[in-house]
């Protein structure tokens, strides 16, 4: 067998502590490592100049699609003023006469106080025309007054069951909506992206999935025929990201959606990729999110007698939970809030104990807040902990919106990565991206420090969670693999396996962890066939 690439000149990562610094490639799978690869001859040879080669990344919860539709809109995601959000905001719409509306994201939610953004303010910028943003967390929109206008929304629209609209005091909305089941409102009447647009965005998306070292992704909110877009990419051969499908319920429709989710997985399951692109998963929201107040919580807000929004009566989640589970789906679902989280994991549970035994895997993301009695139960049904360990410091949107929400006491019970692996839980490593980076590097920096980016505070915040950092490459390598259904294929460098690879321009185990978030992705490989060079 011929080597088709050899890795050479650097240190090759096998697993905490230990190193090799070879690795031969051929026929997209890894042939040998150390001097059983460097005796071969090899088609090309790749100069590691003293970098670190690593299994490539996973992510485990992402949204693809809407990250690549944001590049198509007003660039505001980096921007750090009202003022600043609301000029680009114009000078697209300027740019841009002939868009009947104009939609983009995403915004920082800490910039106006409370969360709380005013249509007037974009009126300022575009009154003509309807001015949909999406915040950050994706669960909040801001809209303009034209867009109010034609959605109907006023003062005599009452708030969704899981939804809030923002109000002055004689009840006019703001201009803010949270959760789906308020911004749906407006958002339902904006114009749909055509097909090539949608798979144009996600062809950037990917993109930007490997200038960052991942080959595999959980898309996880994917609506009905959201997956046409890959299959679009697929047959072009432009998708050159593995990426899982995750179905999105609904907790008002779920009966009627069991057939169309297996029907779109048998499409998926049709197109003759199955290391490239699966739809074997269900994707619930049990809750919302802490900084808008509608995550579900055991004990209300501070000073409130609010508990929060669940998205799903709780007997209802599990009888979905359950009849996907029966249907050979795996279940992912978004939990926030402690009670959230207890809900999710009493549907998991309730599943197991329904259904035949078999290897689901079932997955709960974010886990931001989670009482310890349910900590502990995570290992013993199975379930991974797919944790957005980049969130996990004192940022703006801790400090304004979720510190005051939640009171000292909760605020540092947030985020148990350790915890959960010391009581033998698995924990994956996942962006929510655009929502936040999608760079695993960054999320395995914080991790390691739980510190911000001014490397505040100091022995990081909450210190007893951090995550060592070769322990966060497993969590973004091979627990990633293994919650993907891709682990014995990819995601660690053994001999066999697909040449999933990823080269750093050091070694970021060698060095404060804290710098990690410096390194510089040179390369990135999916069975051997380069994705991303920088």
């Amino acid at each position: 067998m011929g080597v088709e690439l050899l890795f050479t000149n650097g240190a090759v990562w096998l697993g905490p502590g230990l190193r090799t610094d070879a690795l031969a490639v051929s026929d997209g799978r890894i042939s040998a490592l150390g001097a059983a690869a460097s005796a071969r001859d090899a088609g090309q040879i790749v100069d590691l100049s003293g970098g670190l080669l690593l299994p490539a990344f996973s992510d485990g919860h992402c949204h693809p699609p809407q990250a690549g539709m944001e590049k198509l809109g007003p660039s505001i995601s980096h921007l750090t003023s009202v003022a600043a959000i609301v000029a680009e905001v114009g000078r697209h719409a300027a740019a841009h006469p002939e868009r009947d509306w104009i939609v983009g994201g995403s915004y920082e939610p800490a910039l106006a106080p409370g969360g709380s953004f005013h249509a007037a303010w974009l009126d300022e910028a575009v009154a003509d025309r309807p001015v949909l943003l999406r915040a950050h967390d994706y669960h909040t929109v801001w809209c303009n007054s034209r867009a109010l206008e034609i959605a109907g929304v006023d003062a005599s629209t009452p708030d969704p069951a899981t939804g809030l609209i923002d109000r002055f005091a004689d009840g006019r909305p703001v201009g803010t909506l949270r959760e789906p089941a308020a911004y749906t409102l407006v958002d339902r009447f904006a114009p749909e992206p055509t097909p090539a647009e949608k798979a144009d965005a996600l062809g950037l998306a990917c993109a930007d999935m490997a200038a960052v070292g991942v080959t595999w992704m959980q898309d996880a909110w994917v609506e009905a025929g959201g997956h046409r877009p890959y299959l679009a990419l697929l047959d072009s051969g432009r998708l050159n990201v593995r990426t899982n499908l995750a179905w999105l319920a609904e907790p008002d429709r779920w009966r009627d959606q069991l057939a169309g989710f297996v029907a779109q997985r048998e499409e998926v399951r049709a197109s003759g990729a199955p290391r490239l692109l699966t739809g074997e998963t269900v994707k619930f929201f049990a809750d919302g999110v802490i900084e808008s107040a509608t995550a579900e919580l055991l004990e209300p807000y501070l000073d409130t007698h609010d508990h929060g929004r669940a998205v799903w009566p709780a007997d209802q989640l599990a009888l979905a939970v359950a009849a996907v589970d029966a249907l050979g789906f795996q279940t992912h679902i978004h939990a926030i809030g402690d009670a959230a989280v207890r809900h999710a994991l009493d549907a998991i549970e309730h599943a197991i104990r329904t259904n035949p035994e078999r290897d689901r895997r079932p997955v709960i993301t974010h886990v931001q807040l989670a009482e310890a009695s349910d900590l502990a139960r995570f290992a013993s049904l199975g379930v991974t902990a797919a944790m957005q360990t980049y969130w996990a410091q004192r940022d703006a949107l801790m400090d304004e919106l979720t510190a005051p929400r939640l009171g000292p006491a909760r605020t540092d019970r947030q985020y148990p990565v350790a915890t959960l692996l010391a009581l033998g839980a698995r924990v994956s490593i996942a962006s929510d991206w655009p929502v936040s980076t999608n760079s695993p590097l960054e999320a395995l920096t914080v991790a390691a420090t739980r510190q911000n980016d001014a490397g505040l505070p100091a022995g990081g915040w909450m210190p007893h969670e951090r995550l060592p950092l070769e322990q966060g490459l497993l969590a973004a390598t091979a627990t990633g693999a293994y919650q993907g259904f891709t682990d014995l294929f990819r995601g660690s460098i053994t001999v066999g396996r697909d040449a999933d690879l990823v080269w750093l321009d050091r070694d970021v185990t060698a060095a404060d962890p804290a710098l990690a978030r410096t390194a510089v992705v040179r390369g990135t490989w999916l069975a051997g066939v380069q994705t991303y060079q920088a």
